[in-house]
């Protein structure tokens, strides 16, 4: 059986097992082999601020932002140019002699490769974004595609266009036909050559099973490390399938509102409580797929600017809290050149960071009207529980059983917003929270406390006196069992 035949395979396998409960969670399915990602990504993109209008100054602006700030030594090392770094006429994109986009001179005078240089030279990581296909004016030129006989329209399907949010006039292209892996080879060989470490491939479907394929073929032919990453609202019936392919695939729609005074609703507010809260659910739901060299993306994390980017400060740590526990990718959305100092303060709390980078995705064990709890159980045996309070309105107590954690007797409380020692705790544990506000504790069981689930978070747990694989950080870097792991990039060329 073909690789692609086998994932359908698996997809259809998903198909039927979509009737079992959410509770019960399986083994994530086999993650890419591309060696990428072993923990959720954390950054910076451009979409939510810079949004249409990037620029070599701004983008540079932000990368130097992630080092004067001290976010890159809490682990913050991507730097991703999201769409409209391309130059469009008429006929949509303008491509260059071998049928491939070309970057908009004007925004990028000295060009991409010089920009990846710049964020190289900060000791980051550089990100690029695509969409599927071939563009009509490769076509109308009838580009060659590079070292081979063949031509653009020797590939190209017309009767089917591709999703682009941009210039538009894409086609797809017929994977059976000579010259179509070739063409997506010489795009990626292009965006290696570039300095590209992060590559989205943005308007992904079902139907674009074949593109992310040849994309996934076409990364690892370059030989250089790249982390590929799906996007957006994609179908979660072909998790495995993602899963298999790439390092990380959006789950939902934009967080974005786009309800800001400027044009196509840019601007602050960035986002707004309803486009963040839905998350729970998208959560929960994709919860049994995420783990090391995989991961469910929730979109920007919009904090950083304060009220302004369209969240209160308990709806900003809510935010922070639900993505750390999903195992997300941490990649900020907001302006860090004007970084607000209540959100530096979360954003280097190393204890978040540390719950996202464990590399495990927490399960939702309560689910009671805007009362919900999540929990997920950690390697070395504690526990890490996040209690919310959905709502828009009234103060809320939400109470989680121990039981339902998985284990029963007492356990030793820590709080991880604020460090904050609060000791044992027996039977379950209660918080009184405002509208929108999250508290998250570590559980250590002590004494006699038992597990009661033994495969918790799809996970064996490890024998008494087990090493600890939750990441720990110091100066920047995840500590693990045998040392520090770096966050931040080795390759940087």
């Amino acid at each position: 059986m073909t690789r692609l035949g086998a994932l359908a395979t698996a997809a259809v396998g998903l198909l039927a097992a979509a009737a079992v409960p959410l509770t019960v969670t399986a083994r994530p399915a086999a993650a890419s082999d591309n060696g990428q990602s072993l923990r959720p990504a954390m950054g910076w993109s451009s979409w939510s601020f810079v949004r249409r209008q990037p620029t070599e100054a701004t983008i540079e602006a932000q990368a130097d932002a992630l080092v004067s700030t001290g976010l890159k030594d809490h682990g913050f090392v991507h730097v991703n140019l999201d769409d409209f770094w391309q130059k469009c006429d008429e006929n949509g994109f303008t491509v260059d002699a071998y049928g491939r986009w070309i970057p908009d001179p004007a925004k990028f005078p000295d060009g991409i490769k010089a920009l990846a240089g710049h964020v190289h030279s900060r000791g980051l990581k550089f990100g690029f974004y695509v969409t599927p296909g071939i563009a009509k004016n490769a076509l109308l030129e009838n580009t060659p595609i590079e070292g081979t006989p063949y031509h653009a329209k020797d590939i190209a399907d017309t009767s089917k266009t591709e999703k682009n949010y941009n210039c538009k006039h894409m086609y797809a292209i017929d994977y059976s036909r000579p010259g179509a892996q070739e063409f997506v080879d010489s795009w990626a060989r292009q965006f290696a050559s570039w300095g590209v470490d992060y590559l989205k491939i943005d308007g992904v479907g079902s139907q674009d099973i074949a593109d992310v394929q040849a994309w996934d073929k076409a990364l690892r032919a370059t030989g250089r490390p790249i982390t590929f990453a799906l996007s957006n609202n994609l179908p979660v019936d072909h998790a495995t399938t993602w899963r298999a392919l790439a390092n990380s695939w959006r789950t939902q729609g934009d967080v974005e509102c786009y309800c800001g005074p400027g044009p196509n609703g840019s601007g602050y507010p960035l986002t707004d409580w309803s486009h963040v809260s839905t998350r729970f659910d998208s959560a929960a739901a994709w919860q049994p797929y995420a783990g090391p060299g995989g991961w469910n993306d929730l979109d920007s994390l919009e904090i950083g600017n304060g009220a302004q980017a369209g969240l209160t400060a308990d709806q900003r740590r809510t935010q922070f809290t639900l993505w750390s526990m999903a195992a997300a990718p941490l990649l900020l959305g907001t302006d860090l050149t004007h970084l607000d100092p209540v959100d530096r303060a979360m954003l280097t709390n190393d204890r978040l960071i540390g719950v996202d980078q464990d590399g495990v995705a927490a399960k939702r064990v309560v689910n009671s009207g805007v009362r919900q709890v999540w929990s997920k159980r950690e390697n070395d045996g504690d526990y890490v529980v996040a209690l919310f309070d959905t709502g828009t309105s009234g103060d809320a107590t939400v109470t989680v059983n121990w039981s339902q954690v998985g284990f029963t007797g007492a356990g030793d409380v820590t709080d991880l917003w604020s460090g904050s020692h609060k000791g044992t705790v027996a039977g379950s544990y209660s918080a009184t929270l405002r509208p929108g506000e999250t508290r998250l504790v570590r559980v250590r069981p002590i004494g006699s406390a038992k597990a009661v689930a033994a495969t918790a978070n799809g996970r064996t747990p490890p024998p008494a006196g087990g090493s600890s694989t939750r990441a720990r950080f110091c100066g920047g870097v995840a500590q693990q069992p045998y040392g520090c792991l770096k966050v931040f990039p080795q390759h940087t060329g």
